[in-house]
């Protein structure tokens, strides 16, 4: 069966509603430490599942970092994404500030949230989030706070030992920091009372964007490129570019998608090249303008209008109430 980038599925209240996906990037600020030993850690990665599923998002992907944390997950609109992800922030806030007396994290911390609105977008985004272990000066597998060992396993849970659902109140508030009721839950943990990935994120849509293919998902991790990935999913949505910076991102796309440099693109060109320079760059419409020496009114007509979330590659506006 093909991948299908947007699902479809029955609500609660019995109603189809349609599932985009979306990366969500905790970064810290100034050099701020979001984990500083396991507990953070463990922490931080279930702050990722309590949070989507307070929301009624389905994670997919994550990895929890010393100073950042990528979350991939499925939600019916930004909105709701851009909740789940002040959900995370507002959460492990809360903790380093009961941990450490640290009450200014929520100030030195950021939320980006990006729709990923290609397949190609989803795989290099699904690869990267687990290939940011590599900076731990480690390998990806072994790297322990991180989804990827719930992927391409059949969706088996050797390590499990006890269900989420079957803790006692005191235990929850212990291992989550929560007082949620989570017995309605699948998910299992092992002997350390971490979360086990494979119980509780969406293994099997990020195994259907790699064509349940173990071996192109690997592929993938390896191949990507780390800094163009970061630059969309990270830095895109808090970095505006100077007219300088935007030019010399225009001209590599030029030069890579059609050999040529700004000036020989040909309007049929720079009308391709606009929707992509809007939806993955911070830029504007007179920038774009500028840059690539058009009408500011033609600019704006190719530019898609935000808030449809069809298969246009539009952002996905709309939240399941």
């Amino acid at each position: 069966m093909s991948f299908q980038r947007i699902l479809t599925q029955t609500g609660k209240d019995g109603r189809l509603r349609k599932l985009y996906p979306f990366h969500i990037s905790l970064e810290g600020m100034e050099s701020v430490l979001l984990c500083r030993d396991d507990e953070d850690y463990d922490h931080l990665q279930k702050s990722f599942y309590l949070s989507a599923w307070k929301m009624g998002c389905r994670v997919v992907s994550e990895i929890a970092m010393s100073n950042h944390g990528h979350v991939a997950l499925l939600s019916s609109g930004i909105e709701q994404a851009r909740r789940v992800g002040e959900l995370i922030k507002k959460r492990h806030s809360q903790y380093i500030s009961w941990k450490y007396g640290d009450s200014k994290l929520l100030k030195r911390s950021d939320i980006c949230v990006k729709y990923l609105d290609t397949d190609w977008y989803v795989r290099n985004a699904l690869a990267y989030i687990p290939r940011n272990a590599v900076g731990t000066g480690g390998r990806v597998e072994d790297y322990r706070w991180s989804s990827y060992r719930g992927m391409f396993v059949a969706g088996r849970c050797p390590s499990g030992v006890r269900r989420v659902a079957d803790l006692s109140s005191r235990e929850r508030e212990r291992l989550f920091h929560s007082h949620e009721d989570l017995t309605g839950v699948p998910w299992v943990l092992n002997a350390d009372g971490n979360l086990e990935p494979v119980s509780a994120c969406d293994f099997q849509y990020l195994e259907s964007a790699f064509n349940h293919d173990q071996a192109f998902y690997l592929k993938t991790i390896g191949s990507v490129n780390e800094a163009e990935m970061r630059q969309m999913l990270v830095l895109n949505g808090r970095e505006k570019q100077a007219d300088v910076e935007m030019q010399a991102i225009i001209s590599r796309l030029a030069e890579k998608w059609y050999g040529k440099t700004i000036l020989e693109l040909s309007p049929e060109q720079k009308a391709h090249l606009l929707p992509y320079l809007y939806r993955c760059y911070r830029t504007t419409i007179p920038q774009l303008a500028r840059c690539l020496r058009m009408p500011r009114d033609l600019v704006a007509d190719l530019i898609p209008k935000r808030g449809h979330g069809d298969q246009q590659g539009s952002t996905p506006l709309q939240v399941e109430q």
